[in-house]
């Protein structure tokens, strides 16, 4: 996994030259992405999110597809539509003519200012892959990742996304505002008139190659034990819950979020040169693959309580095998 490691950091490194600062964000995404799953990034605008994704099609060597989302948005403009045409006898038939949905990394913008309906339109192409329509199936290219970005739900215009919705993206980055050193930069980097060139370090092909390898990682009893046990703490009603849990939590993490956090930690253990899963891989990428997972109830929302504090106490009070032999 030597190379594997070693391709990481100039993907990475290649990023930064166009994206200042975000070093972890940056990490988080290409872990998804060596894991095969999406990722919704949740942030301001003008934080560049948008740049971000377009940036990483680039250097992974990927086609991009973009899908700018606003409350007219029709799930046809997403997935495509049947047109009548003609084939080359001359006869009018019907055509399936595809949508921007068929590439390999789809940008889904500001996916909360779509309506349910359009954003129901996601639930089939994250979870299997492929689009039905008028009775047929067409598979999607592989690879194939969304990166979704959304505005935080306080701002105008927005439309929450259900929690099946949810459930299907990988991860749930957060984009911070950026610090005094990292905006004097931006400002250096941006506002001239000539932008870093980008250059491809792999390609689709070797991505799928790399995630076959990666799922071959052991994971050992005693870590898939901790990680079960982790999601079984995210839910009110199993004995022994938090305090926090059962007072502010209306559900927990689904299957979805153990699968998560077993094939990122696969994916993180490669990252740091080892050759199996621990539970510091599992806890490492917890916050991101399950604070989208953790529905707070009416007393949490109303007392304002962040998820990921709630994922910090857990991973304090949930003790790892090693902690147990301490």
């Amino acid at each position: 996994m030597s190379s594997f490691r070693t391709l990481f950091g100039h993907l990475k490194t290649e990023m930064q030259k166009a994206i200042v600062g975000y070093e972890g964000l940056l990490g988080d995404v290409l872990v998804a992405i060596f894991s095969g799953g999406h990722v919704l990034l949740e942030g301001v605008p003008g934080l560049g999110k948008t740049f971000l994704v377009r940036t990483l099609s680039q250097v992974i060597g990927v086609e991009p597809g973009r899908v700018q989302c606003t409350p007219d948005l029709m799930p046809a403009d997403i997935l495509g539509t049947h047109i009548v045409n003609e084939n080359e006898h001359g006869r009018r038939v019907m055509f399936f003519e595809k949508g921007p949905v068929f590439k390999n990394l789809l940008l889904v913008d500001e996916i909360n200012r779509a309506t349910p309906k359009t954003q129901a339109a996601l639930l089939e192409v994250m979870q299997e892959r492929a689009v039905t329509t008028g009775g047929e199936r067409h598979t999607l290219p592989e690879p194939f990742f969304v990166l979704a970005t959304q505005n935080p739900m306080e701002m105008e215009g927005t439309y929450p996304l259900p929690e099946a919705q949810l459930d299907r993206f990988m991860f749930k980055i957060r984009v911070p505002f950026p610090d005094l050193d990292s905006l004097v930069e931006i400002s250096r980097r941006t506002t001239g008139f000539t932008e870093p060139t980008m250059k491809s370090i792999c390609t689709g092909a070797e991505i799928l190659k790399i995630q076959k390898e990666l799922a071959q990682m052991p994971v050992a009893d005693p870590v898939a034990h901790y990680a079960s046990r982790l999601i079984l703490a995210t839910h009110p009603e199993q004995p022994g819950a938090l305090p926090e849990v059962k007072r502010y939590v209306a559900y927990g993490s689904s299957p979805r979020g153990l699968q998560s956090l077993i094939r990122g930690a696969r994916v993180w253990a490669a990252v740091n040169g080892a050759t199996s899963v621990s539970t510091d891989d599992i806890r490492a990428i917890a916050h991101v693959a399950l604070r989208h997972r953790i529905i707070l109830n009416f007393e949490g929302e109303a007392q304002q309580v962040k998820v990921d504090d709630i994922i910090t106490k857990l991973l304090e009070q949930i003790k790892t095998p090693a902690m147990q032999a301490a």
